[in-house]
Parts: structure tokens; C-alpha cells; sequence
């Protein structure tokens, strides 16, 4: 980290660019992804103040910097001065400021630590502006700028490096050796032929290895032809979240590429949301033509599997709330899947005060839980969530996305809460019938 010490400690700078490159790298950046959707989001904003109702930042806090239009000052201005109708006018008469570098600086707070793009604001702005895509394009420059929280560029940087945050894929064998030898499940690893290519999320591989010992027992049961593979293993993608959209394509390829080379005709992600955002919905922009393969959450496919009668599921019959996770349910559509298992699993379920796509995050996607600096600002809506569930008196908490459920067992152990988060994909291997 190359962080200037008469400088406030809220922001870590990565290189050695000069202030002035810094700048030049983001608004150059901002600039080029400008384009005719961006650019009617940016002046659409008719300034009613909806989005900030809609934070969960903004409503934890009641400060006026976490309002999500806000975040989008220096994008906005950018725009203004260098890619607007009247960019030439504006720049001569000196209309609008170049973002500066203490802009810059300041706006990183904004960007990282107190936005996890849920798209809560994208869902009721009335002019349909879509700022959670915008924060996102917003991050690709300040990655370019070298401004992102330290915390966040040290995965870059192992991510680039061995291709995933959690391991070299020369060791993915070695890990799930361990893994089924404590779990008494096989886990075929770098088959040359395979019908589904199975992925993970980082936490899979260390402190929820249960999770991917459950999605081997399903897909065992089931006599389904599978594989995890080293040379594409890591679903989770660092890159989405930082704005590095190059190691963005780079993780997500290194998936479709892998399948094809084995044959498979499924990508099985785990059960990450923001897995589901890079893989499932941005891959057709840069692949250039159709997918040659279906990307798939594990949501989708344990609705699928039971709804067709391939696996079968005992009844629980206790009370049940879900977190709908944001990337996989408000961006991803699957609303209704998730309780379609949750039924089928006999659970009464009792909706959270805002549930579905109307559902509070949970504060720690987009990198937020990663970020170590932000857990103030965490653990605020972490007591936002903690309410809505309690209030429901159910019997079980649920979620179907592992950083999700990693922020509430972080929130939980902060605020000695003794609510116990649990995985839809487990609930469905524990409760397998014959």
C-alpha cells in the first residue's frame, strides 16, 4: 500500500502514479464507458431523493454522503465535461470541475465501503436510472486510478496470480482430497470428460467446506457425470467487484473455457451471488456470441432437480425466514425459486418486513465484507437485518449465498447474536430421501 500519510486514512492508493495520472486514468476511464445508455442514465436524475430512502447505508446512518446518486458525483461530472452535448461549452466557461484528486480519494469511501451494489436504488428510481450499474462502471475507474481499498487489491493480486482468491489450482486436488475425506463424499477433480463442471466460492474451500461436500452428495445422487477442475475452479470473481474487468473476463472464461475443453454442457456456480452476476449475466457481453454452455446458480438447480423429481427432499415442517441475496434474487430473478425448495423442504415460511426483490442487503456484498475498514457501516445493517429477522420469531434463518451468509456470521458474532445462518443447499443435502 502507497498511502500518503497527510492524507486522511479512509482510502488506500495502489502504484506509483502521480496524482495528476490518477486522475487523467479515472476520468479517461469514465469517458470511455460512456455510452448512449450511461449517458441518459446520468442526466435523467430528476434529484427526488427516492434512492436514499432505498439504502440501507443511507437508512442505517441518515447521513446525506450515502445517498447512491450522490456516489456518482465525479462519473457525473466526467460526463459533463468530457462526454455531454455541451462538453466544450461546459469546459471553456469552466461550468464544471474536473474531478480532482481529493474527489477521488473521498468518493472511494462512497464506492467501496458504503455501496455493495444490490440495486435497491436502481429498483425505485422513477427514471430508471441503473445506479448500481453505474457504481460498477464508476469502480473500473478507480481501479485504473489505482484507488481501491487495500484489502479489496490484495485478491486482486492473488486472484491474477493463481487464477482464484483462496488457492493456486495446482493444490484444488490436494484441498478436495481433505475435503471428501473428512465429509465421506467423492469429489472427482480434473476428469478429461464431464457433463457439468462444477465451481466454488473461496469459503467452500476453507471454513465451508460442508457446503461443497453437499453439492457432491447431490450431484452423486443423482449419478450425474461431474467435475471441479484446476484449471477453472473459482466462481467467486474478484474483479466484479473491484472494476478490474479484465480479470473479470479472465475468471469467468477460464469457467466456459474449462467446460467446453471437458465437454461439459452446464457450468454449476455455487452458491455466491456475485458468482451469478459475473458469470451468468455479463459473460455474453465480452464472449462475443452465444454461450456455448448454460451457466447455472445453485438455486436453479436444486429447484430444477426437485421440481423434476430427480431428487427428492423429507419435510423439515418448522417455521423458516429467507434473505433473499441481492446479486441472485433483486439482479438475478430468482425470487421465486428459492421458496419453490423451501416448500418442498415442508418449512412455513415467514417473510421478512422487505423481502424479495424489495429486500434489505446484507451489507456485505460488493466486497463490503472483505473490507475490513467498512465493518462499522456493516455492522449497522447488520442490526437493520438482525431486527427483520427476529421479528419474524422463525425457527430458521436461510440464505442461499455463502458471502451473505459470511456477513451475518460475522454481524452475529460482533453483536453475540446467537441466530444461526443457514445454506439452502445444506438444508436440501441433510434432508435428502431415499
Amino acid at each position: 500500500m502507497n498511502t500518503v500519510a497527510t492524507r486522511s486514512p479512509a482510502f488506500d492508493q495502489q502504484g506509483k502514479l502521480t496524482d495528476e495520472q490518477r486522475v487523467d486514468a479515472a476520468v479517461g476511464s469514465f469517458v470511455r464507458e460512456f455510452g448512449v445508455t450511461a449517458a441518459l442514465h446520468i442526466e435523467s436524475c430528476v434529484h427526488c431523493g427516492l434512492c436514499a430512502e432505498a439504502c440501507h447505508f443511507y437508512r442505517t446512518t441518515g447521513d446525506a454522503k450515502y445517498t447512491p446518486i450522490l456516489k456518482l458525483d465525479p462519473l457525473r461530472r466526467a460526463y459533463l465535461r468530457e462526454a455531454g452535448p455541451f462538453a466544450p461549452v461546459v469546459r471553456a466557461l469552466g461550468l464544471v470541475k474536473k474531478p480532482s484528486i481529493t474527489d477521488l480519494q473521498q468518493w472511494q469511501e462512497l464506492l467501496y465501503d458504503s455501496c455493495t451494489m444490490c440495486g435497491r436504488c436502481t429498483l425505485v428510481c422513477p427514471m430508471g436510472i441503473d445506479i448500481a450499474e453505474l457504481v460498477k462502471e464508476a469502480r473500473h475507474g478507480m481501479y485504473k486510478a489505482g484507488l481501491v481499498p487495500e484489502r479489496l487489491a490484495l485478491m486482486d493480486r492473488t486472484a491474477r496470480q493463481w487464477g482464484s482468491t483462496a488457492t493456486p489450482g495446482e493444490d484444488l486436488a490436494d484441498i478436495l482430497a481433505e475435503v471428501a475425506q473428512e465429509h465421506g463424499v467423492e469429489i472427482p477433480c480434473n476428469l478429461e470428460q464431464a457433463d457439468v463442471l462444477v465451481t466454488a466460492a473461496p469459503a467452500e474451500l476453507g471454513e465451508h467446506t460442508k457446503a461443497l461436500a453437499d453439492a457432491a452428495r447431490i450431484l452423486n445422487r443423482m449419478g450425474v457425470k461431474w467435475t471441479m477442475h484446476q484449471e477453472g475452479f473459482d466462481a467467486a470473481n474478484i474483479g466484479f467487484n473491484n472494476g478490474d474487468l479484465e480479470l473479470q473476463e479472465r475468471l469467468t472464461r477460464s469457467l466456459i473455457d474449462t467446460a467446453v475443453k471437458i465437454g461439459a454442457k452446464t457450468v454449476l456456480l455455487p452458491e455466491c451471488g456475485h458468482a451469478y452476476g459475473a458469470a451468468r449475466w455479463e459473460a455474453a457481453k465480452w464472449y462475443g456470441q452465444a454461450l456455448p454452455v448454460r451457466i447455472i446458480h445453485m438455486t436453479e438447480f436444486l429447484d430444477e432437480s426437485i421440481t423434476s423429481g430427480r431428487i427428492r427432499v423429507k419435510k423439515v415442517g418448522d417455521t423458516a425466514t429467507f434473505h433473499d441475496p441481492c446479486q441472485i434474487v433483486r439482479r438475478g430473478g430468482l425470487e421465486a425459486a428459492a421458496r419453490r425448495v423451501l416448500a418442498a423442504l415442508g418449512f412455513d415460511l415467514i417473510e421478512l418486513q422487505d423481502h424479495g426483490v424489495t429486500g434489505f442487503c446484507c451489507g456485505g456484498g460488493g466486497g463490503v465484507v472483505s473490507n475490513q475498514r467498512a465493518t462499522p457501516l456493516r455492522q449497522k445493517v447488520f442490526a437493520l437485518k438482525q431486527q427483520q429477522i427476529d421479528a419474524t420469531g422463525a425457527e430458521h434463518f436461510i440464505t442461499s449465498c455463502g458471502q451473505c451468509r459470511a456477513t451475518f456470521e460475522m454481524g452475529a458474532k460482533q453483536a453475540h447474536w446467537d441466530k444461526h445462518t443457514e445454506s439452502l443447499l445444506e438444508l436440501v443435502a441433510d434432508n435428502l430421501d431415499a
